[in-house]
């Protein structure tokens, strides 16, 4: 069982950066794939960016890349979505996903955190 805790989000202009973070317990967090979704208002939950428990693999939706970097360091048990040239329409609450596979993994996972604000004011 993992449980996860999202953090990083906040109230930013357009351009700014922001790095997330989502913090994990569970002796088994480093053996799971893992993914950041986000969900706007009024929108259905999109997928973001999703890396493997290796991070030999990693995947972007078409709308962050070249802007957004996934990453991890499975010592302290952390994910990271590293946000650069944020935009308006990156306005939403970020979620991590913990999946058991990497396959799976951009559509879901078994375990989720609460979640953290993103807002981009233009």
């Amino acid at each position: 069982q993992v449980q996860l805790l999202e953090s990083g989000g906040g109230l930013v202009q357009t351009g700014v950066s922001l790095r997330l973070s989502c913090a994990g317990s569970g002796r088994s967090f480093s053996t799971y794939a893992m993914a950041w979704f986000r969900q706007a208002p009024g929108k259905e939950r999109e997928f973001v960016a999703r890396i493997s428990w290796s991070s030999e693999s990693t995947d972007y939706t078409d709308s962050v890349k070249g802007r957004f970097t996934i990453s991890r360091d499975n010592a302290k048990n952390t994910v990271y979505l590293q946000m650069d040239s944020l935009k308006p329409e990156d306005t939403a609450i970020y979620y991590c996903a913990a999946s058991r596979t990497y396959r799976t993994s951009r559509t879901g996972g078994q375990y989720w955190g609460q979640g953290t604000q993103v807002t981009v004011s233009s």
